[in-house]
């Protein structure tokens, strides 16, 4: 059978300024939505059931009408439409690829949307992102050239990127525009990238609606940047891990296993301003008998970059590959998804991959030995990452710069200190753990002892130095010096790190 012709690559710049006034006139937007859906419905929706959002958008006058067509996917009459889509035209509608014909048997000829477009409000009112439609609305198999939208992985990517003010940013890879429309709100320039025209067809039209000049270029990884730096570089890359071949270009490099992750986090520092950041959302592979946190590390060139890596979360291989087979619309049970599953964890088996792990990679280019920490961050917690890892930054540069034992360190405000007990034996109660526990951002949790909480204890702003404290328990405890100091110089250079103790002059 011959392959399917692609599908035609939209072209909605003559009409977005058009629906940009539709939208603006309904009241298409992400407050509106909500207030007309209510919370349960709208949650529904986003989990991909459409049937409380359909009821709750009855009635709900044009908004409503834009609901279903585009939120929804449900096709309806063409008057119906039109009055709705005011001032785009029905017909320049259907020319540029936004919606199609749709005959129904109840409803009769008709049209439905041929493209998602939804509002979204990433902490700087709504913005408008048009992408392929989600195969929750049609089911299918995923199309080779498919352009996703807001999905979970770019949703937690927007959430990890800093929003302080720079001048440039570049969007590697930045399909239907998603992180490019975000970092507009912080940028005086943005640069997006990707291989894919239907990608950069569907990016214009996101830049367009939401009046931003955006500079969009085609071409492979960095190739089109070459001999360029910007403040920012953010990336989405093609990161599923698995043979090296491209099925869908949105998620496949034709990189072996975890290379595109490794091609990104390498060769980001060369396109970073010094002091420039990069955030990646990546994913590595768990081999037998290694630590995947040397394999992370081994990307990372030994002098010029500050890397901060942080895993999300860790995949049993078949567990991986059936979710990814979902993602393109093909049920493993079936014969072909069982086949491309026979094939992907085989090759997994001979690779010798025993996980994936994912997660994000924030990197800063400077002129100092490079300093590089991976680390699981698996637990649940609600604060964005964006702001922690340029506070995590600020914090490793104190610390290179500052002798600790001479330095003065406060309790964060909201740290806590936890001490579990279990039923002794004889009776009573016996400490098994002392905890430090912060109570925002990423909720970090060290386990120190009694030596460990007293030395905090006596922190205080205008209090004494670490290698005072340090002394005054070597007197009250009767330790040996040279033990202490090591300890405590360890102990409190990762709780800085982690942020639950803080230099008096940063607190």
């Amino acid at each position: 059978m011959p392959a399917p012709s692609p599908a035609p690559v939209p072209d909605l710049l003559p009409i977005t300024a058009a629906l940009r006034a539709c939208f603006l006139r309904v009241g298409y937007d992400a407050d509106s939505v909500l207030s007309l859906l209510g919370a349960d419905a709208h949650a529904a929706m986003g989990r991909g059931e459409a049937v409380p959002a359909r009821r709750a958008a009855r009635g709900g006058g044009e908004l409503g009408t834009l609901v279903r067509l585009f939120l929804l996917g449900d096709p309806a009459g063409a008057e119906e439409v039109a009055a709705a889509l005011a001032p785009v035209d029905l017909a320049d509608a259907l020319a540029t690829g936004l919606l199609e014909a749709h005959h129904d048997d109840v409803l009769g000829d008709g049209v439905r949307t041929a493209l998602d477009v939804r509002p979204l409000d990433t902490g700087t009112g709504t913005r408008w992102l048009v992408s392929d439609l989600d195969g929750d609305l049609r089911p299918r198999e995923t199309d080779r050239e498919h352009v996703p939208g807001l999905g979970q992985a770019s949703l937690s990517l927007l959430r990890a990127i800093p929003t302080a003010p720079v001048g440039t940013v570049l969007d590697l890879g930045t399909g239907c525009g998603v992180q490019a429309v975000h970092v507009a709100a912080h940028a005086e320039h943005v640069t997006g990238t990707d291989l894919s025209d239907r990608a950069l067809a569907l990016a214009r039209a996101s830049c367009a609606l939401n009046e931003l000049d955006v500079e969009l270029l085609r071409g492979s990884w960095f190739e089109p940047v070459a001999g360029r730096t910007f403040d920012q570089v953010v990336a989405n890359p093609p990161f599923v891990v698995g043979p090296p071949r491209v099925q869908h270009t949105y998620r496949d490099s034709g990189l072996d296993l975890d290379g595109a992750s490794e091609l990104v986090v390498r060769g980001a520092p060369d396109h970073l301003v010094p002091g420039g950041t990069a955030t990646v959302l990546a994913s590595w592979v768990h081999l037998a008998g290694q630590d995947w946190r040397a394999r992370v590390a081994s990307w990372v060139p030994p002098h010029g970059v500050d890397a901060w890596v942080v895993q999300r979360d860790v995949a049993d291989p078949a567990l991986y590959v059936g979710t990814w087979l979902r993602d393109a619309g093909l049920d493993p049970r079936s014969a072909d998804g069982a086949a491309r599953s026979q094939e992907w964890l085989e090759h997994f088996d001979r690779s010798g991959v025993v996980g994936i792990g994912f997660g994000y990679v924030t990197l800063r280019r400077t002129d100092e030995p490079s300093d590089v920490l991976c680390e699981d961050l698996t637990h649940g917690f609600d604060d964005p990452l964006g702001p922690e890892a340029l506070a995590y930054l600020a914090r490793l540069e104190w610390l290179r710069s500052h002798d600790l034992l001479g330095s003065t360190f406060v309790v964060a405000p909201g740290t806590a200190l936890q001490r579990v007990s279990v039923a002794a034996a004889g009776g009573g109660w016996e400490q098994v753990v002392v905890r430090l526990h912060r109570g925002d951002g990423p909720a970090w949790q060290h386990e120190t002892d009694d030596l460990g909480a007293a030395l905090l204890a006596g922190m205080r702003a205008g209090g004494l130095p670490l290698g005072e404290l340090v002394a005054l328990l070597e007197v009250a405890h009767d330790e040996p010096e040279d033990a202490l100091l090591a300890g405590a110089v360890e102990l409190v250079d990762g709780l800085v790190r982690h942020g639950l103790v803080l230099p008096a002059e940063l607190a």
